[in-house]
């Protein structure tokens, strides 16, 4: 028979709780990915770019001749040439000497020797050396999430795979909580995560224990079975596999939250509610898996809240913010409905120690739509 799991009287502080979470956590080791897999990773330190052209080359179809030499002719005074200026295609390296591409109509060939019909600026129907890609740059920064851009760099560069980080997560869902996990797991697809589904046979410890695999992950998530109730096994499981290091964080929505580890491997059990699992995976997952990818901070836009944000004191409050004439506008406040969820466009939480945010006051909403 399954004891029934307690929360403790007292609930552990967010900020305690995640710090602890965290303790220890290091980015992983880097790999190389083809381009199309390394899509919306994090990115590692790497080696500089090459300029791109590697020299000048002609933009346009026409001849390669030194502006400086143009100067002053026209039509009605044509330059007379000693020579045939050498013709370029797009794409051709530009002759030594020359600065300036001129189409065809600008160079007159009737008659005993080439005459130029038009003056030339430097740069006319050229594109410069590194006037794609300036040489030193790199396809992305260290830290920043790879973006279909970049591969736009790369490919032009000639690379055909980043050095990236890609965190391995491994996901046990328990019986009843499929779309929560199915949230959950796009969520850290697109955050870079490498991400494996599983799903436990029942909701039992013996179940849970089974599906647990930290060889084979660098953060582990377990959805559902959380709770205090009879069916409630998660942290019962995660006690015979590893430590508890809290359950029952101070944070509205998912007080039920969990924390521990399993040797080395960070593990948060997520409440099986889709709006309480959210919030202890914004506020508890999601930032281990930011330290696992050594990410940079994650963006914020910091708005005049529309209205005021009230919250009690002792808990963080999880609030949605949509963005409306350049002021944030709540949408939910400790209760996330799917609706709230999907409008919005920011998130931020309400210390705990804190009784919300005055109207007209600047807050930093992080961005859910990057």
């Amino acid at each position: 028979m399954i004891s029934q799991q307690r929360l403790p009287t007292s609930l552990t502080p967010l900020d305690v709780a995640l710090a602890a979470l965290l303790h220890g956590v290091e980015p992983v080791t880097p790999s190389e990915l083809p381009l199309a897999e390394a899509l919306r990773c994090i990115a590692a330190d790497m080696p500089p770019l090459g300029a791109l052209p590697p020299h000048d080359i002609a933009a346009s179809d026409g001849f390669a001749l030194c502006a400086r030499d143009l100067v002053g002719a026209s039509s009605y005074s044509p330059l007379p040439l000693t020579a045939l200026p050498v013709w370029v295609e797009v794409g051709d390296a530009m002759p030594d000497g020359c600065d300036c591409v001129l189409d065809a109509d600008s160079v007159e060939l009737s008659g005993p020797m080439p005459q130029v019909l038009a003056e030339a600026i430097p740069g006319q129907g050229v594109r410069r050396a590194g006037g794609d890609i300036a040489a030193g740059s790199s396809v992305v920064e260290a830290g920043r999430r790879v973006l279909a851009r970049d591969l736009m760099i790369a490919r032009a560069a000639g690379i055909e795979r980043l050095k990236v980080r890609r965190p391995r997560l491994r996901i046990v869902n328990l019986p009843g909580g499929a779309v929560t996990s199915d949230l959950i797991a796009e969520s850290a697809r697109t955050a870079g995560a490498d991400v494996v589904s599983v799903a436990a046979v029942g909701r039992d410890a013996a179940s849970i224990v089974a599906a647990i695999d930290v060889g084979a992950c660098d953060l582990l998530l377990i959805v559902g079975g959380s709770g205090v109730g009879r069916t409630d096994a998660t942290v019962t499981a995660l006690a015979r596999c590893g430590e508890v290091i809290a359950h029952g964080i101070a944070v509205q929505p998912g007080r039920t939250s969990a924390v521990g580890r399993i040797g080395n491997t960070p593990v948060v059990a997520l409440p099986g509610a889709p709006d309480q699992a959210f919030a202890a995976w914004w506020t508890l997952a999601l930032p281990a898996l930011d330290r696992l990818s050594g990410r940079r901070p994650r963006k914020t836009l910091n708005l005049p809240l529309a209205h005021k944000i009230a919250s009690g004191v002792g808990i963080a409050e999880v609030v949605l913010l949509e963005r409306k004439a350049g002021a944030w506008v709540t949408l939910a406040v400790g209760e996330l409905s799917l609706d709230a969820i999907a409008r919005a466009e920011a998130w931020l939480t309400v210390p705990g120690a804190a009784e919300g945010f005055a109207a007209g006051s600047g807050v930093d909403g992080y961005m859910l739509r990057e």
